[in-house]
């Protein structure tokens, strides 16, 4: 017999989909039948081995740790575990299926009842504070979750698994897949003009993990934008690196203020500054990687947002101006899915060693199986097409965000919308916390600058609300506008 999915399936499964039945009951276990779910239950106190296990199932049920809807394992597959006979789990399952603690259909197993028993007390009190989601999400941290290309990551998977050669399956190498690393280096070269080769990639969990791991192999204090992501800098901090903040204005990161800091490393969003928006000026690209070449030090380019542009070419990665000097660094969590927890460096000669050792003599973080997936998506053209079709989906959002504004709140300015998935609303002084809590009245989800302000920054605080336009699914997006415009400051009185 087949299941749905075409695989064959064991007597253990039948006999597990079917209502109790004498003759399966008195057919033998077939050799390697399908065992099914552990199931802990302990049988003791009076009666036989029925009632034993009869009061057991009614005891985890009653008391939550078998939820409405558990499928239980098969008969054959819980007597062999409990030591019972075959018959004696047969009937006390037909028994609890008879007082309606669980249920028994043909295809469907047997599963513990949707029941309305209320939760003990105690139970009661751990759940009460589960908080409730909002509405609207519109922070600027996910792409659309709902856009994720299931059936082609799946054909890749599936092309992946049948090729994947024995040592896949074995420990992970803390470099990473070679075949992924192979085609990051072409992928990279060709989207984002990065020099590399598949000796000088270090694959990772994404771009915390990676500055996690520089944050351990290089020394001294790091220059950071005035303006970026707080947990960013926590894990630098938390490596002992001292931290110099840059002032950021409409040209990216002043790196003219580098040589007065002592910083050893700088740390930059060149393609798309986050949380400000905007490029890196191309004079300032190219004075940073002088001050990398003069003093020795690295510049960490996070590529944020490199892959969505929208009203002007792209812009290329600062690593190709020099290789040697600039640590490059991406991952999939805007792209594709930060559920995937995969990304990548592609480093100078010199760190490659120091990187691996740092994450240890194996891969603890990376799938080996989801980054030869990833290989075969960029391989068979997937990724690009993903990207191309996003690209169009994004930029609907950012025009239908800056056609809602224009149309329900003319006095808010935005900024950062050439490039990425969020867009930044200047608001007038002392009005962000104000506008936050307007926001959360309305059951929407946003972020406001002040969280992702430097505490030591020599910039002046900006009142702010950092808008993400790429997590809501497309039938909920206008009306997470018009929620977010009713959250906005008034315009101000003339």
């Amino acid at each position: 017999m087949s299941d749905r999915w075409g695989n064959s399936r064991s007597d253990g499964d039948v006999e597990h989909d079917a209502e109790p039945a004498a003759a399966a009951l008195s057919a033998p276990a077939a050799p390697g039948a399908f065992l099914g779910t552990d199931l802990h239950l302990e049988l003791g106190g009076p009666g036989g081995p029925r009632e034993q296990l009869m009061r057991a199932l009614r005891e985890a049920i009653g008391s939550g740790r078998l939820a409405p809807g558990t499928r239980l394992p098969p008969y054959r597959s819980l007597a062999r575990d409990l030591g019972v006979a075959l018959n004696t789990v047969g009937a006390a399952y037909g028994e609890l299926v008879a007082e309606g603690w669980l249920t028994a259909r043909q295809g469907s197993g047997t599963r513990v009842a949707r029941r309305g028993t209320p939760l003990p007390r105690d139970r009661a009190r751990r759940s009460a504070p589960v908080p409730r989601r909002p509405a609207h999400d519109l922070m600027p941290t996910s792409p659309d979750a709902s856009a994720f290309p299931r059936a082609a990551w799946q054909a890749s998977a599936r092309r992946a698994m049948a090729a994947a050669p024995a040592d896949a399956f074995g420990v992970g190498d803390p470099r990473g897949r070679l075949e992924l690393r192979t085609e990051l280096t072409e992928y990279l070269a060709r989207a984002r003009g990065v020099g590399t080769a598949p000796h000088r990639i270090v694959i990772c969990a994404g771009v915390a993990h990676a500055l996690s791991l520089l944050g351990q192999v290089l020394g001294g204090a790091i220059a950071v934008e005035s303006y970026g992501l707080d947990f960013h800098r926590s894990l630098l901090t938390a490596a002992g690196r001292p931290l110099v903040p840059l002032p950021v204005d409409a040209h990216g990161a002043d790196v003219g203020e580098l040589p007065g800091t002592g910083a050893e490393a700088v740390l930059l969003t060149p393609a798309h500054q986050f949380p400000t928006g905007g490029p890196l000026h191309p004079g300032r690209r190219a004075a940073v990687v002088d001050w990398a070449r003069t003093t020795g030090g690295l510049v960490l380019e996070d590529d944020y947002d490199g892959e969505f542009r929208y009203d002007r070419e792209p812009v290329g990665a600062v690593q190709g101006l020099d290789p040697d000097r600039v640590v490059y660094l991406g991952s999939l969590s805007k792209s594709l899915s930060p559920a995937l927890r995969l990304g990548w460096m592609a480093v100078p000669d010199h760190l490659v060693d120091d990187l691996v050792a740092a994450k240890g003599t194996r891969e603890l973080w990376s799938s080996s199986l989801e980054q030869l997936t990833l290989a075969d998506f960029i391989a068979s053209g997937a990724y690009d097409r993903h990207l191309r079709r996003m690209r169009q989906t994004y930029r609907r959002r950012r025009d239908q965000l800056l056609a809602t504004l224009a149309a329900q709140a003319p006095h808010i300015t935005v900024r950062g919308i050439a490039a990425g998935l969020h867009a930044v609303l200047d608001l007038p002084p002392g009005t962000e916390q104000q506008a936050l809590r307007a926001a959360g009245r309305l059951g929407v989800a946003l972020a406001g600058l002040a969280p992702y302000r430097h505490p030591d920054s020599p910039m002046p605080a900006r009142d702010g609300l950092v808008i993400g336009y790429g997590t809501p699914p497309e039938h909920a997006f206008a009306a997470a506008l018009d929620a977010l415009c009713l959250a906005l400051p008034p315009a101000p009185a003339t």
